[in-house]
């Protein structure tokens, strides 16, 4: 491969937006020296909602989690999801 191009310094991100749309960063990087990288610290993000559920269902949920050792409203969020992605499967 040919020698790579320095990468500019830039005053704003804005900068270096505009430059990266408008240049191919094959140039300036070479990617087959690139390292798997993990970033185990992020979290998607969320919000808090409120929903009104039945008291039994509560108490059901928390007996599934105590079986799992988590938290029933992380089991809450793991069901809800399993079941919306089985759900957009069936969409699609």
């Amino acid at each position: 491969m040919s020698k790579l191009k320095k990468i500019p310094k830039f005053k704003s991100e804005d900068d270096e937006f505009e430059f990266w749309s408008t240049h191919d960063s094959t140039e300036y990087i070479e990617y087959s020296k690139g390292k798997r990288a993990l970033f185990s610290k992020l979290r998607p993000s969320t919000r808090t909602i409120s929903i009104r559920l039945p008291e039994l269902l509560i108490e059901r949920l928390k007996l599934l989690a105590n079986k799992r050792d988590v938290p029933y409203q992380s089991l809450l969020k793991i069901l809800l999801m399993e079941r919306v992605e089985k759900e957009l499967h069936i969409i699609k």
